[in-house]
């Protein structure tokens, strides 16, 4: 029996650990629509700036979003648009779902 190599999984689950929080899956939907920064960020989320940064933080390390310095303020952008790919992906999971699931109702 051959023997896998584990580390591609690892670090496949660490970019799926990073999205998985509803705060920074909304984080990255909103990036998706627009660059922003973190003020605007956690007026639409509603938490405190520190709870935004550290999610912010943990989407940066896993290479999902990016940031750039403009003066005194950080912008925060998409860096990887394919995981709205992803996305629709579990959309798409969710609807076959509730579809099985209203098919096991009748």
């Amino acid at each position: 029996m051959k023997t896998i190599d584990m580390t591609k999984y690892e670090i496949r689950a660490r970019v799926i650990k990073a999205m998985a929080h509803p705060t920074r899956l909304c984080i990255v939907d909103m990036l998706s629509q627009q660059d922003m920064c973190v003020a605007e960020l956690t007026k639409i989320i509603g938490a405190d700036m520190s709870t935004v940064s550290k999610h912010l933080s943990i989407l940066k390390n896993a290479g999902i979003i990016t940031s750039a310095k403009k003066g005194t303020q950080v912008n925060y952008s998409l860096h990887m648009h394919c995981v709205m790919i992803f996305f629709g992906c579990v959309e798409q999971v969710l609807e076959n779902s509730a579809k099985n699931q209203l098919l096991m109702l009748k």
